[in-house]
């Protein structure tokens, strides 16, 4: 008989904030937030500790409005530095629990402690991680526990800061299925609307519901929900997940060699459109744009532009790689063109600040671009292509993928 697997998810709890706590321990038990421009009272909420989020204030709130509902509140400059070398000492610890060890960002990530011989149980296992986490760096973090990934992610999240929480599965009915929809990982807004019309309030309603109906809804995804609601996830805890991808790339060779602007401008787009929809999946920026050429003789030109600021939109990724085209390109007929987005940043890294004349249009755009991407989960990625355009071979590839921050270097030393 196997023996079950023990899953471990590891969840800094208010990271940033915490970061700097430690840092400054006079601030220990205040509201405090990161947030862009302090002095300027502009930006939006990076993340606030638990005695801010008491008084209401929320991540990616404006920080004139989290000022109103906490005016004692004490907002810092966000210090990225400081907080990936405190990154780098929890992982350390974390390696010396269990060398399958699967970062997921900057402050949480999955054990697999299945094999680990350190004469404890789980829990105490658990513990004895916390305290140590704690006693050395004086950070806080939660510890879900179970048999797969995502059970032991929405276990983390049940008890905040400081907590240890195992779900088994046959508890599932007790703890997960009584949450609301909204609280289950991988349910975001949008999707938790879409669920809400259906009638599913709960996980245990998405448990139970017929899945070809989710699967209407939803497209491939349904299925994947409903298939963890119901407590299975056979994914396993990958310590090389991690190199997955350092760039987003896409590329596609042409039926036929052509010189025809129009044609190439709108291949660019398509290609455009897809390195985008892929950021936006994989919830990173990027400040790279480099373009592929290859000619009718086979010969390849690769040319890349380092950006001033970070991309992720259609239109931006488009008019960078248009402009490299344009500047490189010889006029010979073209046979392949691909766009590769490089030295890609996670969001949650990135405190992009939004100004009071900034937040409300880039949230009308968010609709939009959601909208789309929606449609294309559901129908596929040409169900805004010109029938005549789906006729065409479309021999896409993706470029080497990989994701390498300076954690994962020292890994690889």
């Amino acid at each position: 008989m196997s023996k079950g697997r023990v899953i471990f998810h590891v969840d800094m709890n208010s990271f940033y904030a915490s970061v700097e706590i430690a840092d400054r321990p006079e601030l220990k038990g205040k509201p405090v937030a990161i947030a862009g421009a302090p002095e300027k009272r502009k930006g939006i909420i990076v993340t606030s500790s638990y005695e801010a989020r008491a008084k209401g204030v929320k991540t990616t709130m404006p920080l004139w409005k989290a000022y109103e509902l906490c005016p004692n509140l004490i907002a810092l400059q966000p210090n990225f530095e400081k907080y990936r070398e405190a990154s780098s000492k929890i992982f350390s610890i974390l390696y010396e629990v269990s060398p399958i060890v699967q970062p997921v960002s900057i402050d949480e990530g999955y054990l697999d402690v299945t094999d680990h011989d350190f004469g404890m149980n789980g829990i105490e296992l658990a513990e004895w991680l916390q305290k140590k986490i704690y006693d050395e760096l004086n950070l806080p973090c939660s510890i879900g526990i179970a048999p797969n990934k995502f059970l032991a992610k929405m276990a983390s999240d049940m008890k905040k800061p400081m907590g240890i929480t195992v779900l088994r599965k046959r508890e599932i009915e007790q703890k997960l299925w009584v949450l609301p929809i909204g609280e289950m990982y991988g349910v975001g807004e949008r999707t938790e609307e879409k669920l809400q019309k259906l009638g599913i309030k709960t996980i245990g309603d998405l448990a139970n519901h017929d899945v070809v109906a989710l699967k209407q809804l939803l497209g491939i995804n349904g299925e994947r929900l409903h298939v963890r609601a119901n407590g299975h996830d056979n994914r396993p805890v990958d310590p090389d997940a991690i190199y997955e991808f350092k760039s987003i790339g896409n590329s596609r060779t042409l039926p036929h060699d052509t010189t025809d602007q129009l044609e190439i401008d709108s291949l660019l787009d398509q290609l455009a459109d897809k390195v985008s929809a892929r950021l936006r999946y994989k919830d990173v920026v990027s400040e790279n744009i480099q373009i592929m050429i290859r000619y009718h003789d086979r010969k390849t030109v690769t040319r890349s532009r380092q950006l001033r600021d970070f991309v992720e939109k259609k239109d931006e990724v488009f008019m960078n790689a248009k402009m490299l085209f344009d500047e490189h390109w010889n006029g010979e007929p073209i046979r392949l063109l691909g766009i590769t987005a490089q030295d890609l940043v996670p969001k949650h890294e990135l405190s992009k600040q939004l100004n009071l004349f900034t937040y409300q249009e880039e949230a009308e755009k968010e609709k939009l671009y959601q909208t789309v991407e929606d449609m294309k989960e559901k129908y596929g990625d040409d169900v805004f292509i010109q029938p005549k355009e789906r006729t065409r071979p479309n021999l896409s590839t993706s470029f080497q993928k990989d994701f390498l921050n300076d954690f994962k270097n020292e890994k690889r030393d």
